[in-house]
């Protein structure tokens, strides 16, 4: 029998989709009736801004607040020196202290767009207690509280061992140092939660038994689902690579034709995952047939455009959307590559220019998407790999396309 929970914020995580585990359901619920409590979500500061990928854990934080409690963002300014070796192929590359403070920076621009710092939420940093840990001291006190035994039997070291790939002693300490920064996070702030995707669930359970353990602390553990789209892709990843949640590495025209390419069987679930609309609405929607889903999928790309970038650049997307699509025109804010007639001397052959305005990864792919027939200039079919433009011809700006819904404008600067 289901767990029907009674408290604001278990139930939206119930009823759209976000729960995947939970330690004590029934506690945890009972906690949170009382306003006012905190929970962590940590991220590693390893780019200058989070992707799609993270889009979920932001909304649980986003909710968290919503129902009335203090949603914590736990930086990794110490624990992104290590690394986290979770269902990765291999290590990380380290990061100077510099560059993940660049990082960090970067991060709290999208945070602030979901998360009202202003109203009690907290931004943290875990270089505040873990670069002054003593490490004979923190071997003696922390360290003999985890098994070895158990800790090679979590899912996300086990099939990197399994796959007989390096894991390093460096690496190996990452699972101790984010059940550190949960004790801590207890200790120094009350927060009696830490959530998380589905693969964080051996660390987190680390971190609820040194708490108790150490200072007797009742915490709870929630995960959601790690999310693939209905054809099996790893959310977060688009044909032209990461969809960042930062406005200066992917446009909000860009971020907005990202979900309106949803695959139909998706659109429903994304909308009670990633917007604000009432469960029916969701439903409603998700269940469009034919033509009408492309409503939906409009929809959801304006709901979550807005969100994130404001309701100014989710409109001026759509309208772009429409002048490409339904009138066949250029639009005002389609990705622009814009070059100086240096740049183009005697001339730049077009595999080069749909490389720069990144509707493909490289020439061999651009290669291909002009043989395929799936490249067009100014709306025309482009047939010759070897077309070459020159500064005359980039009087107007030109309008690249591959396939019918990836745009790129080219202009001279």
């Amino acid at each position: 029998m289901t767990y029907t929970p009674r408290s604001d914020f278990l139930h939206v995580m119930q009823s759209r989709g976000f729960l995947a585990d939970c330690t004590d359901m029934q506690s945890l619920d009972e906690t949170l009736l009382t306003p006012g409590q905190s929970a962590y979500i940590g991220f590693d500061a390893t780019a200058k801004s989070l992707h799609v990928g993270s889009l979920i854990q932001i909304m649980m934080l986003r909710w968290f607040q919503k129902t009335g409690h203090t949603p914590i963002t736990l930086m990794g300014g110490g624990t992104t020196k290590v690394g986290d070796p979770s269902f990765r192929a291999d290590e990380r590359p380290l990061l100077d202290a510099a560059a993940i403070d660049a990082n960090i920076a970067g991060i709290r621009q999208v945070f602030s767009a979901y998360i009202d710092y202003d109203a009690g939420a907290q931004m943290l940093n875990n270089a505040e207690w873990l670069d002054g840990l003593n490490y004979l001291d923190f071997l003696r006190d922390i360290g003999r509280h985890f098994s070895i035994n158990r800790m090679l039997s979590f899912e996300s070291v086990k099939s990197r061992l399994d796959r007989e790939q390096s894991l390093s002693f460096l690496e190996f300490n990452y699972m101790i140092l984010q059940a550190y920064d949960f004790m801590e996070l207890h200790r120094r702030y009350g927060c009696i939660l830490q959530m998380g995707g589905s693969d964080q669930w051996g660390n987190i359970v680390n971190g609820i038994d040194l708490t108790r353990r150490v200072i007797e602390g009742e915490v709870y553990g929630l995960t959601s689902p790690l999310l693939t789209t209905s054809d099996g892709k790893k959310m977060g990843k688009s044909q032209s690579g990461a969809v960042w949640l930062n406005a200066e590495m992917l446009s909000p025209y860009e971020f907005w034709q990202f979900w309106r390419n949803t695959t139909d069987a998706d659109v429903g679930r994304f909308l009670k995952l990633y917007t604000e609309l009432p469960l029916d609405e969701c439903d409603r929607l998700g269940a469009l047939e034919g033509s009408e889903i492309n409503e939906a999928k409009a929809r959801l790309a304006t709901e979550v455009t807005t969100l994130l970038h404001g309701a100014a650049a989710a409109a001026a997307a759509a309208q772009t959307a429409r002048d490409v699509f339904e009138k066949g025109g250029v639009g005002d804010d389609l990705p622009t590559l814009t070059l100086t007639a240096d740049e183009i001397g005697d001339g730049m052959s077009i595999v080069q220019l749909i490389v720069k305005s990144g509707l493909a990864g490289s020439g061999k792919e651009a290669k291909r998407l002009i043989a395929e027939g799936g490249a067009r200039l100014n709306d025309a079919p482009l047939t010759e790999a070897g077309t070459m433009v020159d500064a005359s011809m980039l009087g107007q700006p030109i309008k690249l396309s591959a396939g019918k819904k990836r745009h790129a404008l080219v202009q001279l600067g």
